[in-house]
């Protein structure tokens, strides 16, 4: 494949770290870039995702799905020819036992409701 198929893709954490860039091939699956996401996650952050669904890709608006490639996906306003694409990746973690827990215990407390019938 030539090298100029390929699509250059760097990732922003919420942070505003970034991972990459890299060159991919059009036909690169979201999926595949998770993966590749997870794998490169920098060590030292406190949230880590644990797989590709906590993991949510962004382009110009748009959230990319699994399944779809990177030609599929992409969208042409605002990209220059050779230059880098910016994906944000947010993150969709599960909330911890202790976080479900605490809420179960407040909710019967928020919810006091009275009605009375004349």
């Amino acid at each position: 494949m030539a090298g100029e198929d390929l699509v250059e893709l760097k990732f922003r954490l919420a942070d505003g770290t970034d991972i990459g860039p890299s060159k991919y091939s059009p036909d690169t699956t979201v999926a595949s870039l998770k993966e590749k996401i997870l794998a490169q996650w920098p060590k030292d952050k406190e949230n880590c995702p644990k797989t590709i669904q906590d993991v949510k890709l962004i382009n110009a608006g748009k959230i990319l799905e699994n399944s779809r490639t990177l030609a599929e996906s992409r969208l042409p306003v605002g990209e220059l020819p050779g230059g880098v694409i910016t994906m944000h990746v947010v993150l969709r973690l599960p909330l911890s036992d202790k976080n479900n827990e605490k809420r179960q215990d407040e909710s019967p407390k928020k919810s006091s409701c009275s009605c009375t019938i004349l």
